[in-house]
């Protein structure tokens, strides 16, 4: 498979990356020398420099053979023009384009349908506000992914030693959760990846990733020790579009909001536009501030600027002036671990979760979505068991991909199953598979073909 990428950024680089470790024909454009430099040092992907909104540039990167354009520059205009070209040199390719400017969401369904034809527009900001919606539900989680049409949540927790999973054998789940269903999918010790057997033992500072239905996430959370009053009254700094945009949903579901803004002049635009949000302006990292504004009432803290540094030293002060929890935005995946190392309870990335919406798009076979955890060390995959796929049929502990895959749930007419050795699939079964990435493509071919045996 041939993926042109237009755009050398971190959204370019770390798409470009994946795709190569999976031995897909890579090429990335930009117009930055420096960007694509790194590129072609780090990566074994082919570079073109020039813009991908020139029509010669597509063609001197092979687009008339892609099978793939993905569109992921900062500039809107670039993407929009790459993908209109695109269409002429290379009909068959999909088309995912990525605009970030507020006026362009409306008229997204009109692009991919009509206009450009594209088969995605991302809207990183908007992703980034359903995330954020989704942590404030379980302020325990430091992580939360969902699928099966939001039937099937993806957690990550911390444990600490006081949890009751401490000390505990995987094989001894049972008797904590009862009558829940969940299925803890990996563990995350020491910076290292684990897919846990029955007899590997949780540990205080584990990372635990585990799925189960949405309507049981308060019960799991409970049964692992982590317990929260409701999220009522949340502090935003930075009233940006993220900020905005998060504000305006907050207010309407009868939360307590205040948003934190330095410029003036948007604090005024944005009195104007929400009506039950108190607006101060003013710097999140200022002590006199969040301590006149009750910060130590605040049940979770939200910094959205597009200044890591600023979202950063405004969660920890927030924090050690007692707000509960505190949620930062980053935009730089080099600083995620140090984030967590240092005490912010949660994180959201807009280049994150651009990248995510564009991996659901380039897997082959019946895949609806897939997420990157752990530093894009594993996948999760939502799929739909096609009838000629050789999971299909036979018990699951017949199955090759269970040497390199695990299956976390199969939803059939509605229904979860947590699978064990003596389930089998049935065709149209949704199922959900986590792997490392290394070990993405075979489970693609799984997927798609069955596997002849003699």
């Amino acid at each position: 498979m041939r993926i042109v990428i237009v755009g050398a950024g971190e959204v370019g680089f770390h798409i470009a990356k994946r795709f190569a470790a999976e031995g897909k024909d890579v090429v990335v454009v930009d117009t930055h020398s420096e960007a694509l430099r790194h590129v072609s040092e780090q990566l074994d992907v082919l570079t073109v420099h020039g813009s991908g909104s020139s029509p010669k540039i597509l063609v001197e990167a092979g687009i008339a053979k892609a099978q793939m354009l993905l569109a992921v520059t900062n500039s809107d205009d670039t993407n929009l023009i790459a993908c209109f070209f695109g269409n002429i040199l290379a009909p068959q390719a999909r088309k995912i384009v990525r605009l970030k400017s507020e006026e362009y969401a409306d008229y997204a369904a009109t692009l991919a349908k009509d206009t450009l034809r594209v088969d995605l527009v991302i809207n990183p900001d908007v992703e980034v506000v359903e995330s954020i919606l989704r942590l404030l539900a379980a302020p325990a989680a430091v992580e939360i992914n969902e699928f099966a049409d939001g039937l099937i949540w993806m957690t990550g927790v911390r444990l600490d030693q006081d949890s009751p999973l401490v000390g505990r054998a995987l094989s001894e789940l049972p008797e904590l959760t009862g009558d829940l269903r969940v299925m803890v999918a990996a563990l995350i010790r020491d910076e290292k990846l684990l897919i846990p057997s029955g007899t590997d033992r949780f540990k205080n500072g584990d990372h635990v990733y585990f799925a189960c239905e949405k309507a049981d996430l308060g019960a799991v959370l409970g049964r692992f020790g982590f317990r929260h009053s409701p999220i009522r009254n949340i502090l935003i700094v930075g009233g940006g579009k993220i900020g905005l945009r998060l504000a305006s949903i907050l207010e309407v579901g009868g939360k307590n909001v205040k948003i934190v803004e330095r410029d003036p002049k948007r604090c005024r635009e944005l009195a104007t536009i929400l009506d039950r949000t108190v607006v101060l302006a003013g710097d999140g990292t200022n002590h006199e501030l969040l301590e006149e504004e009750n910060i130590q009432a605040m049940d979770m803290v939200i910094a959205l600027t597009g200044d890591e540094e600023t979202n950063i030293i405004s969660c920890l002060l927030a924090k050690r002036l007692g707000a509960r929890h505190t949620l930062t935005r980053i935009n730089k995946f080099a600083y995620m671990p140090l984030v967590k190392a240092i005490g912010i309870d949660q994180t959201v990335s807009p280049r994150l979760s651009a990248i995510n919406s564009i991996l659901r798009q380039v897997r082959r076979g019946k895949i609806i979505s897939a997420v990157s955890i752990k530093d894009e060390a594993i996948e999760i995959i939502e799929a739909v068991a096609l009838k000629d796929s050789e999971l299909v049929g036979r018990p699951l502990k017949n199955l090759t991909v269970r040497k390199f895959a695990l299956i976390l749930t199969v939803i059939r007419d509605g229904k979860v199953i947590i699978p064990g050795g003596d389930t089998v699939i049935f065709p149209m079964d949704r199922i959900l598979i986590l792997a490392a990435s290394k070990d993405v493509p075979r489970v693609e071919r799984i997927l798609a073909v069955k596997v002849e045996r003699g």
